[in-house]
């Protein structure tokens, strides 16, 4: 399988979730192993970043990436279009430190990405990929993973609200699957908790354009749900974008129960610490014609070029 990137530069505008500002994203083709590169823009200048466990500084909101000069928030959603669509090299400039909000999901992003275009590369692509079975938990809560040949995420949340209760989904991570299942799920929260975080000068973007707000018996959204269990397919989105952070494509079965951002981050962090003894890096196989491709480029006289 050979790496890829997006085809032409795009960009868009939107509302930050935590200034409230308006924020412009614009996204560009990468060469061949440069991953996801992030290009934050400001008035000093662009400083980059390439996403890493040890680099996310704040998971409450939000995952959100620093290096101790700059920060970028909210990355979850475009890191899970990139990643769900099976892109490995794609340049992310962002003025205003944080990413749009657009509608909550990633179908956004998707729509985004699709206008780009995909486009093949001339190197393989490298997985890192569970070897070795890993439990870790936390308050009840857990991350199991076990080699599988894939992305594939069983995933359960629980809510004490008539609405949601116990949610359950098992996918297998594809471009197809991703764009249908889940990149449209929106981000939740509850009334009570969007009070708070406004009367304290957060979340200043947030509102029923852009996330499913539930008060003690029902949504408030006069649309409704996009899905009846589209609360567990959010939750799924984000956990695609937050083991995207771990800066290369993974292959593994999780098993996941109660995780959020931070208990995403925490086990990122765990495995990327213990590599050697749970990730093992695998090239993908070229497909049969890029082989053939190849061999009879390179019979290929010098002299007749």
């Amino acid at each position: 399988m050979l790496q890829t990137t997006i085809h032409k530069t795009v960009r868009c505008t939107g509302i930050g979730l935590h200034s409230g500002k308006q924020v412009e994203l614009v996204l560009r083709p990468a060469a061949e192993d440069t991953g996801v590169l992030f290009s934050l823009r400001s008035d000093s200048g662009s400083t980059f970043l390439s996403p890493a466990p040890s680099l996310v500084v704040e998971t409450g909101l939000a995952t959100v990436l620093g290096d101790g000069h700059q920060t970028v928030a909210t990355v979850e959603h475009l890191l899970a279009a990139v990643s769900g669509m099976g892109i490995d090299n794609i340049h992310i400039e962002v003025t205003g430190r944080e990413l749009p909000i657009m509608d909550g999901s990633a179908a956004s992003f998707v729509y985004l990405l699709k206008q780009a275009g995909l486009r093949k590369l001339d190197k393989p692509r490298t997985v890192m990929t569970v070897k070795k079975p890993i439990e870790f938990e936390q308050d009840g809560k857990y991350i199991k993973a076990r080699p599988y040949n894939g992305f594939r995420v069983d995933y359960t949340i629980e809510f004490a609200h008539p609405l949601i209760g116990t949610q359950r989904m098992e996918l297998e991570i594809t471009p197809k699957n991703f764009v249908t299942e889940i990149a449209k799920a929106r981000t939740f929260g509850f009334l009570k908790e969007v009070d708070y975080l406004h009367a304290n000068g957060l979340a200043l973007g947030g509102s029923l354009d852009n996330a499913i707000v539930l008060d003690e018996y029902g949504v408030l959204n006069a649309e409704g749900l996009r899905f009846k269990d589209e609360f567990v397919r959010h939750k799924l989105l984000d956990f695609v974008g937050d083991m995207a952070v771990l800066g290369a494509p993974l292959h593994g079965h999780f098993e996941v129960f109660a995780s959020g951002h931070a208990m995403n981050n925490a086990f990122l962090r765990h495995l990327d610490e213990n590599k050697d003894i749970y990730l093992e890096p695998v090239t993908l196989p070229l497909p049969e014609a890029a082989r053939v491709t190849s061999r009879t480029e390179s019979l290929v006289p010098v002299a007749a070029v």
